[in-house]
Formats: structure tokens, sequence, C-alpha cells
């Protein structure tokens, strides 16, 4: 097997990415198969972090939350990735995975708070990190919350789990003659509006130097393809050549 092309990385999911073929919640075949994936990845010696979205759930209460105050309906999301954290620890605590969910908001009764120096220890100690409850702010995504967490952990790159294979020109489920990008910089994500992450995010990996690879995590056993290198993805970075 192959060398990892990456030492060290922080895997983005969004809150969808649970649901499988469900309306909403937790699927637990997609979340057994994507912990398998996971566990996959951690033999190699890959020291990895993840940041999850709530979308799943909070797209359950989405019609209650309408006309509500955006601050209090950005905190009912942050609790539902503290959710979806703890569904994904459990998940892997089966298959022999220790991991540890870190909070950006105070739940000390039920996951630990987030503190980097901890988070640090955690992944040289080869345990796999959960970073939950977003940055802590209300107006902000967890795309961010994904790109701070990746900086604060000096990760080699930032792993962006999708329901496709990369970036494409326009959405290849609407628009079949789409074309996929193997590479982009970081400006062309943001001067062609590509919706990759939010601007934020973007800029924040350019400032940092981490390469963005967004693939697709529903294939199975497409975590340690794109970390060896292989398989089919989009790599967002300065390096004309990457990829």
């Amino acid at each position: 097997m192959s060398k990892p092309a990456y030492k060290r990385v922080l895997l983005k999911l969004s809150g969808e990415a649970l649901m499988g073929d469900d309306p909403y919640g937790i699927n637990r075949a997609t979340i057994e198969r994507m912990v398998a994936d996971v566990a996959e990845v951690a033999k190699l010696g890959v020291e990895l972090a993840i940041v999850i979205g709530g979308g799943n759930i909070f797209r359950g209460v989405a019609p209650g939350a309408q006309g509500m105050d955006r601050a209090t309906a950005d905190y009912m999301g942050m609790l539902a990735t503290v959710m979806n954290a703890l569904a994904l620890a459990d998940a892997m605590r089966h298959v022999g995975i220790t991991a540890r969910v870190m909070s950006a908001i105070g739940i000390e009764q039920v996951v630990e708070p987030y503190v980097r120096p901890k988070a640090l220890q955690y992944l040289e100690e080869g345990k796999v990190v959960v970073f939950a409850a977003g940055t802590g702010n209300p107006f902000f995504t967890t795309d961010t919350a994904a790109a701070l967490r990746a900086a604060e952990m000096g990760c080699d790159a930032l792993l962006k789990g999708t329901s496709v294979d990369g970036v494409y020109s326009a959405d290849p489920k609407k628009d079949k003659s789409a074309t996929r990008y193997d590479h982009l910089t970081y400006q062309d994500v943001l001067s062609q509006n590509l919706k990759v992450m939010d601007a934020a995010a973007i800029a924040l990996m350019r400032e940092s130097g981490i390469p963005i690879v967004v693939f697709s995590i529903r294939e199975e056993g497409s975590l340690r393809r794109v970390l060896n290198g292989e398989g089919t993805f989009t790599v967002i970075s300065d390096l004309q050549d990457a990829g």
C-alpha cells in the first residue's frame, strides 16, 4: 500500500452526508460505512480530525424555525452538530477507534470543551478528534469552522466529503454538460463563485496554505483512495500543478 499523501488531515462532512437516502436524521448503514472508511485510514497512521454539520437534524425542524432570530437558529444548528458528533464517536467506538468529541460551546456533562493543546495531544496519540458546535459563534458556517480547526491543528489538507466526486462548473445533477475540475486555485473558486465552501473558509485556507480536496464520501473506500492520491477528486490550492 502506498504511503499516504498527508500525515494529518481534517475531514469536513455535511450533516446531510449522514442521512443516506433518508429525508432527515441519521442512517445507520451510512454512518457505519463512513466509520469503516475512517478505521481503514486510521490504520495507515493518518492523524484525523472531523468537523460535521447539522443539516440532517436541523432539516427536520427547519419549518418551525422560519421567522426565528438568526442567532437562535444558528445555536440550534450547533446543538445538532453535537448530536451528530456523538453518533460518529459512538459508531467509531464499536469498531475499536478511540474518538474524542470537543465542543466549541460548553456542554461539559456531555462532551469536552474545545481546548487546542488537548486536541493536538489527542491527534498525536492517534485518537480521532470530532469537533462539534462549529466555531461556537452564530453567523459562521461549519465550513468556516472546518477551515479554522484545520489551521489550528496544523493539518496538511482539508478534505471535504460531498455527494459528488469533485468540483464541477455547474451542478452535475442538474446540468449533464457540467465539467469536473482536477485542480483549481483559491482565487478560481472565489471569482467563479463555485460554492465549494464559503468565502471566509476559502480565504483562511489560502492564507494558511492548506489545500482543499473535494471528493465523494458516498463511495466506499474513497477516503483511503484520496489519501493515497488515487481516485477522482478536485484539489484547490495555489500550486498550478497540484493534484
